[in-house]
């Protein structure tokens, strides 16, 4: 049993392992091909990442990046492709910064409020792809990229000042208004390299909660069976268009999460230039952390140091789309370095099996022969 565990540990880390390794070797050639200093780089963004606002910036990130990983983790466990976390996560926060604007309610009651409507328009636009998909067999890839140009025209027509949004004098922004400070999520004071969002925690624990209700709960098991092999959960007894659904509500919710530790941490508002793109990062960091919360965790700060740490690049006269570039190479290797994983683990199984099924006929020849 030991040995079995030990190989199927072995395994879970070859892949993300092997393709970080295969990414920064294929970024060193495209820098050694433009004729630049192939390490130089890497040097510059360790450099960068020692100041301690550059590491506020990066755990900040990561938060966020972990909250939208996790939701697309709940799709993939369930054999589920989510790629409307961006549309989700940008429609719900828009819609708990308008709601958490309007009002005035007493710390935690507000922090509450917008903490719901986030998670309620989150899950309920990721349930209209789970409902399109249980009820007419339409694939949630295709119904959940068009609903993500759906909430990118939806936000853009909310935004607009002669309907929900306002613009601020002397400003080509426009914005959702400020939430009060009663519904500012407190953070973690870094001295002079800022505050840690408070959300951020708040993400740690969801990753708490995923690893526990999908581990030592049945919903858990059933979600996995499910996502296994539809049929043969059908025939133990699961409702499998049920838990599709189900897990799409989950995973929109989370998704809904994803903006809240910018909206209560810093902007306090939703405005035009609030971040986007966190959900297609977040496929990337379940893809590379196997949708694990721990290697999620590990995947997130990993992403979130490129980002945050190539910002020092252009100083040197390195583009610092060079991060661009590796995570680009990161999201290539990481399907051909799991398949190839995933190939020499089955190889390993059958040599195994064939190795245990000679050693119990020679152990059955030697008894024949001693009787």
């Amino acid at each position: 049993m030991k040995k079995f565990d030990k190989d199927r540990l072995i395994l879970g880390l070859a892949g993300p392992v092997l393709a970080l390794v295969v990414a920064l070797a294929l970024t060193t050639v495209v820098l050694l091909a433009s004729g630049r200093n192939p390490f130089e780089p890497y040097r510059i963004m360790f450099d960068s990442a020692s100041y301690v606002d550059v590491q506020v910036l990066i755990i900040n990130q990561a938060g966020t990046y972990y909250l939208a990983a996790l939701a697309v983790a709940v799709g993939f466990r369930m054999n589920l492709f989510n790629i409307g976390v961006d549309g989700q996560y940008r429609l719900a926060a828009m819609m708990a910064a308008l709601v958490g604007a309007s009002v005035t309610l007493p710390g935690p009651l507000h922090i509450a409020l917008i903490v719901i409507v986030a998670m309620l328009v989150g899950a309920f636009w990721a349930g209209i792809a789970g409902f399109l998909k249980t009820t007419r067999g339409v694939s949630e890839v295709v119904s959940t990229i068009m609903l993500n140009s759906i909430a990118t025209a939806l936000v853009a027509w909310l935004i607009l000042p002669k309907n929900f949004g306002e613009q601020p004098a002397g400003s080509n922004n426009l914005t959702t208004g400020e939430i009060a400070e009663s519904g500012w999520f407190p953070g973690l004071p870094m001295g002079d390299g800022g505050d840690i969002y408070g959300f951020t925690f708040v993400a740690a624990g969801c990753g708490l909660l995923y690893w526990f209700v999908l581990n030592r709960t049945r919903f858990g098991f059933d979600l996995r069976a499910t996502g296994a092999s539809e049929s043969a959960a059908q025939a133990s007894g699961v409702d499998a268009k049920k838990m599709i659904l189900t897990s799409m509500l989950i995973s929109g919710a989370v998704a809904g999460l994803a903006g809240l530790p910018t909206l209560l941490g810093d902007t306090h508002t939703y405005s035009l230039d609030f971040p986007t793109g966190i959900g297609f990062t977040g496929i990337t960091i379940a893809l590379l952390g196997r949708n694990n919360p721990l290697g999620i965790a590990f995947s997130a700060l990993l992403i979130a140091f490129l980002d945050k740490s190539s910002a020092s690049l252009d100083q040197f006269g390195y583009e610092k789309e060079i991060a661009t570039i590796m995570q680009g190479l990161i999201v290539i290797s990481v399907v051909v370095s799991y398949e190839l994983v995933r190939r020499y683990g089955v190889r390993r199984q059958q040599q195994k099996v064939g190795e245990e099924l000679a050693a119990g006929h020679v152990i059955k020849t030697e008894k024949e022969a001693a009787l």
